[in-house]
């Protein structure tokens, strides 16, 4: 038998790039636990939207999401309409824009 290793963790930093983009020495579990909820809350809101990947990137007051999605037409919306109502969303997780 060989040995079981995850097949994320071995390609990061060389084929894959991290999920989250930010570094935290004191807020670290507040900051994962928010990084949890707006996924969760990405996941339930574009269910039918087909969504690969969630990448959560955060600055000092501001926190960037990047969805990506096989058919972005259900995730804008008509007009823009649903993704201001994800932003409004993501807002009320977390106290940054």
């Amino acid at each position: 038998m060989g040995q079981k290793i995850h097949p994320y963790g071995l390609r990061l930093g060389i084929v894959t790039d991290w999920k989250s983009r930010w570094y935290s020495d004191k807020e670290y579990t507040e900051l994962l636990r928010e990084d949890i909820a707006i996924r969760t809350l990405v996941q339930k809101r574009l269910a039918n939207a087909s969504v690969s990947l969630v990448e959560i990137e955060r600055g000092i007051n501001h926190v960037t999401v990047t969805v990506h999605t096989a058919k972005p037409g259900i995730v804008i919306g008509k007009g823009g309409a649903n993704v201001e109502a994800l932003r409004q969303a993501v807002g009320k997780l977390t106290d940054r824009k």
